[in-house]
């Protein structure tokens, strides 16, 4: 079946983030990124790519600092609740219940709860028309104990970093399954 370009979402499964930043008034902000990918490795840079009008983008060009949190499958209602079009001035933590874990190397908390968090600093804009192209520094890589060996490996199943794919019905948020697994994708 022949589909239209703009359907690449319903085929290209994408990760599911959510981007903490702090405005220059210290209002803290969450929203979820699905385009969002790794540029060097040992994921030294990383790219998103956002519309002009989000606050989030606002935010890490007025401050140069942001934080890349790995949601569970299990927020998957604190990921839907940040994806709200919520005023600059309301604090998106307290709106969706998110528990800020303190940053080591940038001034925006990292969300409680997640499997991961890069501290990241802007280190390049590239302006489109209709979108910006983000590129970011990992200056701080850090996995949940709870989710990683001492070897830094995670335990997929058990921690489920969120991904999703857009179908008829909206959005359904998978997470990582192995091979011959009894846990259902969903």
């Amino acid at each position: 079946m022949m589909l239209k370009p703009n359907m690449r979402s319903q085929v290209l499964p994408m990760p599911v983030v959510l981007i903490s930043t702090i405005s220059e008034d210290g209002i803290r902000n969450a929203a979820p990124w699905g385009c969002v990918m790794p540029i060097l490795r040992p994921l030294d840079e990383i790219l998103i790519a956002s519309w002009l009008k989000r606050d989030t983008l606002e935010n890490i060009r007025n401050t140069g600092e942001f934080v890349v949190n790995i949601p569970r499958s299990e927020m998957a209602k604190e990921v839907e609740i940040c994806a709200k079009n919520f005023p600059p001035e309301v604090d998106e933590f307290v709106e969706a219940g998110l528990e800020p874990r303190a940053s080591l190397k940038v001034k925006p908390p990292g969300i409680d709860g997640c499997v991961a968090w890069m501290e990241c600093v802007l280190v390049e804009e590239i302006l489109r028309e209709k979108y910006s192209l983000i590129i970011g520094r990992v200056v701080h890589l850090e996995g949940s104990d709870e989710f990683f060996d001492e070897r830094g490996e995670m335990d997929f199943e058990r921690a489920k970093p969120m991904s999703m794919i857009l179908g008829p019905g909206g959005i359904c948020y998978t997470h990582p399954a192995y091979p011959g697994s009894d846990q259902a994708v969903r």
